[in-house]
């Protein structure tokens, strides 16, 4: 197999792949078994490069008012709608290569529709993710053990559960099991979030996404956590979160008009040639 390039970057942890496909051609003609395996290959961590996901980085025509589309997949190679960290390591991919301006918003296409990206004055990234939509109680299990959770979608959907630790000895401990939930109200499966509170707008979170498992971090994960948070504290929009993560920490800000901004950073660390 010709070799093609790839790039590794991670926002708080959150690690991907990076395939630059800015036609299509390089990529663009698999199948979509043939593109699932591929990302699996490229996501194992042991006989391949190792992430959490693939970002394949594709051009759009500019009479589609967006340039860039995110094609994201899970490690599993199953398609996703939505990828916050994902979407800021993009984006610093753009900047870094000189292929977007960093001084101007930066629109990306996405299977949750376009996300505005803008760079602050400390280098971390902020990503307007839309709107979010909270949909009621849920719950959810590992073992013996069960929580309500709030049901919130980001574009992809979240079950956030409020829980009094996230010790790895303790009842959350074994997320590298897949935890249980009700799969009538998430038929193309869930990300579960366990959550502590920290003080007041702080809260500290684990997380096991659907086809990756337990990850470092999640930003539409922390971005449904600030949600349910905010939501269980009686504030709703116009509130702001820290939600930190075993990889970092993400501001989520709740804002007035019902968006949400997610704020974090993103680094591109390695580049190169491979045939898997």
């Amino acid at each position: 197999m010709p070799g093609y390039p790839f790039l590794k970057g991670h926002g708080t942890e959150n690690d991907f792949v990076l395939l630059p496909d800015h036609d299509g051609s390089v990529h663009g003609g698999l199948t979509d078994e043939e593109m699932a395996a591929r990302v699996r290959a490229l996501c194992d961590r042991r006989a391949g490069i190792g992430g959490d996901g693939v970002l394949r980085v594709v051009r759009r025509g500019a009479d589609e008012g967006v340039r860039w589309f995110m094609d994201y997949r899970n490690a599993d190679g199953s398609v996703s709608e939505m990828c916050g960290n994902g979407i800021r390591v993009f984006a610093q991919h753009l900047f870094d290569e000189g292929l977007a301006d960093p001084r101007e918003p930066l629109p990306v296409d996405t299977r949750d529709g376009v996300k505005t990206i803008t760079v602050e004055a400390d280098g971390q990234l902020t990503v307007d993710m839309g709107v979010p939509q909270v949909l009621g109680e849920t719950k959810v299990a590992v073992g013996d053990h069960a929580w309500p959770a709030q049901h919130v979608d980001m574009g992809n959907p979240h079950a956030v559960a409020f829980v009094e630790s996230l010790d790895r000895h303790g009842p959350v401990g074994p997320l590298l099991d897949e935890p249980d939930y009700d799969h009538a109200v998430y038929p193309a499966g869930v990300n579960v979030e366990f959550v502590v509170r920290r003080g007041d707008g702080h809260v500290a979170m684990r997380v096991h996404e659907r086809g990756s498992g337990e990850t470092r971090s999640c930003g539409t994960g922390a971005c449904a956590v600030a949600v349910a948070a905010a939501v269980a504290d009686g504030r709703g929009p116009g509130s702001t979160y820290r939600v930190d993560l075993p990889g970092g920490t993400l501001t989520i800000a709740w804002t007035a008009d019902d968006r949400i901004l997610m704020t974090g950073p993103a680094v591109v660390v390695a580049r190169g040639t491979t045939g898997l």
